[in-house]
């Protein structure tokens, strides 16, 4: 066993850099203005490129949308998200005519499959106040067994999703959402059946570590080895790791067969964890097809170009529900689930 469990400590880039089964990692923070009847900013558009507005004027992005911000349908095919959203609102809606709000400590994980088209649009439902957004966004690959699966989405509701606290010797807090891997008697929800997290031996791990100030914590070892596992540190002064002192932010690639220790020191910190073993099979990636060969790649945007994927049943590219909606998902079965509160 090495004596220094820390791999690498390198500055988060934009994505996150990630490791394989991961694909990608973003971190979305928006703190919009009050929204207009529409549901998008009661705000000036001027100077902004939409379509396109990733330059955080005055600290908000309309990214791809319009009117109201986020990305208007687009296609996957090859992987999955996993979407937690921590403050704030989305609007889902897909080609296989499933629809759904969601937000407020709720999480999506999306198989994609053999091909998905959706939108994701941000809707500011405060008419009266600022509207802060608050997200990860997670791709996460699918085996090569996996890519042609039928196209499937889980709630994780924000009551149901399991959270570890724990108070460290000093009595300070920590608390850890559970969205993938166990840990410490909390048992996540099960994910879609056909991804790579619903087989046990992958030892996934997603977990969203909260730190009061000065406080410790330990992140116990995966089950061995072969096991990827990276720390992202994104919010505070410092943590420290493993006995070695970090500013944010970082991601720190450590041993995953090692506990590892940390601690919030000068203030509060927030640690997102991602852990999992590597599928280990070559990734070919065009935007949002994620297969295993360039001749997949070229079918695939065939296959886009002449099914699109079932096509779009909405009457616009960016869909909102009403302002009144309540947090909701309506699967592609008709089956209709309301968020519990």
């Amino acid at each position: 066993m090495s004596s220094d469990p820390i791999i690498s400590a390198t500055p988060l880039s934009f994505p996150w850099q990630t490791k394989d089964p991961f694909l990608v990692c973003v971190h979305h923070v928006d703190n919009y203005p009050q929204g207009n009847d529409k549901l998008g900013p009661a705000a000036s558009l001027e100077g902004r490129d939409l379509g396109q507005d990733f330059a955080g004027k005055d600290g908000w992005r309309m990214y791809h949308g319009g009117q109201v911000p986020g990305f208007p349908q687009h296609p996957h095919r090859g992987f999955e998200t996993v979407t937690f959203v921590r403050e704030g609102y989305i609007d889902h809606s897909d080609s296989l005519g499933a629809t759904a709000r969601f937000g407020r400590g709720d999480v999506q994980w999306l198989t994609a499959g053999a091909g998905i088209v959706h939108s994701e649009m941000f809707p500011l439902l405060n008419a009266d106040r600022p509207n802060r957004l608050e997200l990860f966004q997670i791709w996460v690959n699918l085996p090569a067994k996996s890519k042609f699966a039928d196209p499937y989405f889980t709630m994780f509701w924000d009551k149901e999703v399991p959270r570890h606290r724990a108070t460290d010797a000093n009595g300070k807090s920590v608390e850890v959402t559970v969205i993938a891997g166990a840990l410490a008697g909390s048992e996540p929800l099960a994910p879609p059946p056909d991804s790579w997290a619903a087989n046990p031996g992958s030892d996934p791990a997603i977990w969203s570590i909260v730190l009061e100030a000065g406080a410790t914590w330990t992140v116990p070892p995966a089950r061995d080895g072969g096991i990827t596992r990276t720390l992202y540190f994104f919010s505070g002064r410092k943590l420290e790791v493993a006995g070695r002192v970090v500013a944010q932010p970082v991601a720190i690639e450590v041993a995953a067969d090692q506990p590892i220790a940390i601690a919030a020191l000068d203030g509060p910190a927030q640690v997102l964890v991602l852990q999992g073993r590597p599928i280990a099979e070559p990734v070919a990636q065009y935007g949002p097809f994620v297969m295993n060969t360039r001749a997949q790649l070229e079918q695939a945007f065939s296959d886009y170009r002449r099914t699109q994927f079932g096509g779009w049943p909405f009457g616009e590219n960016e869909p909102v529900h009403p302002r009144p909606r309540g947090r909701f998902a309506k699967h592609a079965d008709g089956r209709v689930e309301e968020a519990p509160v």
